[in-house]
Order: C-alpha cells, then structure tokens, then sequence
C-alpha cells in the first residue's frame, strides 16, 4: 500500500475499495462513504494520480486513507493488497467495483475484446473475492460487496461483452453468498440498473445528462448510501441482492 496504517491508528477497521477511478465517480463515493463512518479506506485502481487526489481529499476532511494500486487481473496484486491487512488492520468490509465495459456490435467485436471485458468483470471479481475473504474469514466476520448493472439481469447490443461478464458475477456472487454467509460473511450484489451521474458518462453522454429530469441519473453518493445500509444490515435479514434505479427509469 501507498502509506502506512501508523499515519492513522493500530487496530484500524478496513474498508477496501476495488475499481476507484475519477473523484466524480462511484468507487470514489464509496470510499467518501466509508471513511465518514470512521473506517479506513484502502482504494484500489489502475491510475496512481487518480488514487493519491481521492486519498488527499478524504484525509483533507478528516479520514485515513491509503492507495494500493494494482491490476484486479493479476492475482498477485490483489493478493500482496491483502496481504497487509494480517498485520495493518481488520478488514471489515471489501467491495468490487470494477467492470470491463467493452461495447461494439457483436459482428465487430473481437475475441480478444469479449476477453478482456470477461476478464476485469468476472475474473477480476474471483480473484478480489479469494483475495478480501482470507481477511475476513480471520477476522469471524464482515461484508464482500460487488456493484452490477441492468447487463447483470438481461444482455441486449452492443453490449454483448459487457453483458456475459456482468451476468457471471452476478453468478458468481451467488455462489459465495451460498458458501460463506454460513461462515459469518455477507455476500451481495448490487444492480445498479440506470446511469450514474459521473464523470464517464458526462464525458460521453453530455446529450443524454442533459434529457435526463433532476435526479433521472443515479447520484453515485445516493448509491454509496445503499452499500452502507448493507453492510450495516443484521444478519438474521441479509439482503443478497437489491436493485437501484432512478425514480424515472424504466425496468
């Protein structure tokens, strides 16, 4: 990690974030969220730059923050991240956000792009899940969250990519939901079935924001709110799956 746990307190609880990339984004929402709650927040992303701005502004407003860059394709990021946590801290929480949003025609799209959406979505998802479970399981107890997307429930052009990799981690949390919530581990899935009011999307849609009504767009502090809310939930009523959509969406 970028930073030690002595810049904040020995004992700390962890919160670790995977997919964190522009400060107007969802994985940077999650890890504001978190940190409010006095937890410390552990961010991963592939864009040191971006990492170092999201952890200068949470420390800014008082919480403790650590940049751990890495590649959620390659085991051995993932698993030197978690590594730290046997000695730093207790990890209390750990979410996978992040997604290979390929998009193009299936008749232009390339194996090796299907591949690659395939391997961020759901491969990376596996592997952040073994990963974080290690320290939860030490710990007895704590919350694995993965962020979905209307491809999760339903696959349509030219998101034919996107969709078979969106649909197998939702599968895939499933089947640890299954397996380790008897073990004190709380599994599940967000579908985020909308457009996230955030910079990719004002940076490639700006026709779209603009037709959209006040709130038409996912606030991504509104989603944070969600994943807080489930990682607070007692355990004799978890949720393994809850949807969120604009007031305005259709489904």
């Amino acid at each position: 990690m970028t930073g030690t746990v002595e810049q904040g307190q020995k004992g700390t609880r962890f919160a670790w974030i995977a997919g964190v990339g522009a400060s107007a984004g969802l994985g940077a929402a999650l890890a504001r969220r978190f940190a409010r709650e006095g937890l410390g927040v552990v961010v991963t992303g592939r864009s040191h730059e971006r990492l170092d701005a999201i952890v200068d502004e949470i420390r800014r407003a008082g919480g403790h923050a650590l940049a751990a860059p890495g590649d959620v394709t390659r085991e051995e990021d993932l698993a030197a991240i978690a590594g730290q946590f046997a000695h730093d801290g207790t990890l209390e929480v750990a979410i996978f956000n992040a997604a290979g949003a390929t998009r193009a025609p299936t008749l232009e799209l390339s194996a090796e792009q299907f591949e690659a959406a395939w391997r961020v979505t759901t491969l990376g998802g596996f592997l952040f899940a073994r990963a974080a479970l290690q320290p939860l399981l030490a710990a007895g107890r704590g919350s694995l969250l993965f962020t979905g997307a209307t491809a999760s429930l339903r696959g349509r052009p030219p998101f034919a990519a996107f969709a078979s990799a969106k649909a197998g981690l939702r599968s895939l949390t499933q089947s640890l939901a299954r397996e380790f919530g008897p073990r004190n581990i709380h599994v599940a899935h967000v579908v985020v079935d909308g457009g996230i009011d955030g910079e990719r999307l004002r940076t490639a849609s700006p026709q779209r924001v603009a037709e959209r009504a006040e709130d038409g767009l996912l606030n991504p502090d509104d989603i944070a709110d969600a994943y807080w809310y489930l990682h607070q939930q007692g355990r004799s009523a978890w949720s393994q799956e809850i949807d969120l959509r604009p007031f305005n969406e259709s489904f």
